[in-house]
């Protein structure tokens, strides 16, 4: 379990790599985390990729993968001297992103936004369920789940509000389901 809190405290890092050496930092990277037994202090390493159709002279479609940022790794770790100075000076590895040498870990916002680490969600509750609300101004109130959207993680519940049903709209955490 200790791994896992240490995962969740660790940041994405940018590095900046010499253009065509992304795969070779990337893959030198994890071989030197599992040979010095790093694997509480790097976590992850990946190249954005994207997925595109090309079509030939011929018109014929082929779906071809291409680096969304050529010249760039990412890496998730915990920065410590060892960790940055493991990552720094392996060959192929010109420099972190940030101003001068502070190297900046990317926002939880622009690490989705990349779309390097997928949270899966696991809702206690579903369309139809009492749910009590916790936080905000409808604090206190229970209604039912009439939608919930994963992408904004928010969820409208219906209460009654002065003998009247109103859609309300919260985020995940801000209700909780009621005892069946």
């Amino acid at each position: 379990m200790q791994d896992e809190a240490l995962s969740t405290e660790a940041k994405w890092y940018v590095v900046h790599t010499y253009s065509g050496y992304e795969n070779k930092v990337a893959a030198t990277i994890q071989k030197t985390v599992e040979n010095r037994h790093l694997e509480d202090l790097i976590f992850d390493i990946k190249i954005p990729m994207e997925t595109v159709t090309e079509y030939t002279d011929s018109g014929a479609a082929k779906e071809v993968e291409r680096k969304l940022f050529p010249g760039y790794v990412l890496v998730k770790m915990l920065m410590t001297d060892e960790s940055w100075y493991v990552v720094r000076n392996t060959r192929g590895v010109t420099s972190f992103v940030g101003p001068g040498s502070k190297p900046v870990p990317l926002t939880p916002e622009e690490a989705d936004a990349l779309g390097v680490e997928k949270v899966v969600v696991r809702l206690s509750y579903g369309i139809g369920d009492s749910v009590k609300v916790t936080e905000g101004p409808f604090e206190g109130f229970v209604g039912k789940v009439a939608d919930i959207n994963m992408a904004e993680s928010r969820v409208t519940v219906n209460v009654s509000l002065m003998g009247r049903e109103m859609p309300v709209e919260v985020e995940f955490g801000q209700v909780v389901l009621m005892g069946k």
